[in-house]
């Protein structure tokens, strides 16, 4: 394994997506760790059978999905040279920057409308996933730049 800035701000990604796992899949009605339960409407599907199945069963795709993300980049840190490492890192940016493109407006609308607890969890999630954009994209210059 290569041991660069990209490796180590690919781990701290891959905890904090581990941890988002665990809640989505054992603990989704918990306010920790990016689950659901931080979504009102989470607690009124459960008036609703048919509706509480669906949301269970997109909670439980979203969690698949992240540990197939999981699993694919530990076997990328395990088994990529530098430039695949380079590389990944900027699919990162990309992929998570997406986040702003359709899942913040409509979370900050919620939050606006009271539909989101804690309030201004928006701007948090907004916050962390800025971070994370921020620190793969100095991981990428640290990494260039050190290589030569």
């Amino acid at each position: 394994m290569t041991v660069n800035a990209i490796t180590i701000v690919t781990i701290g990604f891959l905890i904090m997506e581990a941890s988002n796992v665990i809640m989505l899949y054992f603990f989704p009605d918990s306010k920790y760790a990016n689950s659901v339960g931080v979504f009102k409407a989470w607690e009124k599907t459960k008036t609703d059978p048919k509706l509480h199945e669906f949301a269970r069963y997109m909670v439980n795709w979203v969690a698949g999905t992240k540990l197939i993300v999981i699993l694919l980049l530990i076997v990328i840190l395990l088994t990529a040279r530098e430039q695949t490492l380079i590389l990944t890192a900027a699919a990162m940016v990309i992929s998570i920057a997406s986040f702003f493109w359709r899942l913040f407006p409509i979370i900050r609308k919620m939050d606006r409308n009271n539909q989101i607890d804690p309030k201004n969890y928006s701007a948090t999630l907004g916050w962390m996933i800025l971070v994370f954009i921020a620190s793969f994209l100095a991981a990428i210059v640290i990494t260039v730049v050190t290589a030569k």
